[in-house]
């Protein structure tokens, strides 16, 4: 569903993403403003492997104020890259692995209310060793990063305690305890399974690109 609008602005620019302010039309014919983050999108992997560990990394994020545990994940803002191909390169260059079988975990919205930004969690088996892509260097907040295992087990334990907050590694590893649980590895996803999510985003962000500036 996409509300019409009748006004983009862009508010704030920057490296990632940009504040802007749309102005929406509702369904009784009135007018809204919601300001809110473009954003790229994003992948996350849950790499599990034989020993029932997930591969972890211990990152920096400056607006929280925290060193979070999370898994390997990044951007969608290579030109041409596809979805499972950017979670094979975070593999990579994050915890240097790769993976035989690939399938999808969850799909989300971080935070829809101010954030455009959609989330693809993959689960990741059949791990081997591998070298970073050529050419990576880690810089900023990942040049920093710590590279552990961790038991599922206790990682569960951590999210359900409160000790885990990062959105990937929250639903991502609740998602596969569900799917362990009741027996439904083997009904994921495939690794290119559709996701509404990005053609609704193209659609949107081709509406706003007509209208930058236009203040409704």
């Amino acid at each position: 569903m996409a509300w019409p609008l009748a006004g983009h602005r862009v508010l704030g620019q920057g490296a990632v993403s940009d504040f802007v302010n749309d102005t929406v039309v509702t369904p009784d014919g009135g007018r809204m403003e919601r300001q809110y983050l473009l954003h790229p999108g994003a992948v996350g992997v849950v790499a599990w492997d034989a020993a029932d560990r997930i591969a972890v990394v211990r990152q920096y994020r400056h607006p929280v104020g925290f060193q979070l545990v999370e898994p390997p994940a990044g951007l969608l803002d290579a030109d041409g890259e596809s979805w499972v191909a950017a979670a094979e390169r975070e593999l990579a260059e994050e915890v240097g692995l790769r993976a035989g079988r690939w399938q999808v975990l969850v799909d989300l919205f971080t935070t829809p209310g101010a954030n455009q930004e959609s989330l693809r969690v993959y689960l990741a088996r059949d791990l081997s060793e591998a070298p970073a892509p050529e050419g990576f260097v880690a810089h900023h907040e990942e040049a920093d990063m710590e590279v552990c295992w961790a038991a599922r087990a206790d990682l569960v334990d951590a999210v359900l305690a409160g000790r885990l907050q990062n959105p990937t590694m929250v639903s991502g590893v609740l998602a596969l305890e569900v799917a362990r649980l009741s027996g439904r590895l083997d009904d994921l996803r495939p690794a290119h399974a559709d996701w509404p999510a990005r053609a609704a985003r193209e659609a949107h962000n081709a509406t706003v690109a007509g209208l930058d500036g236009h203040a409704g």
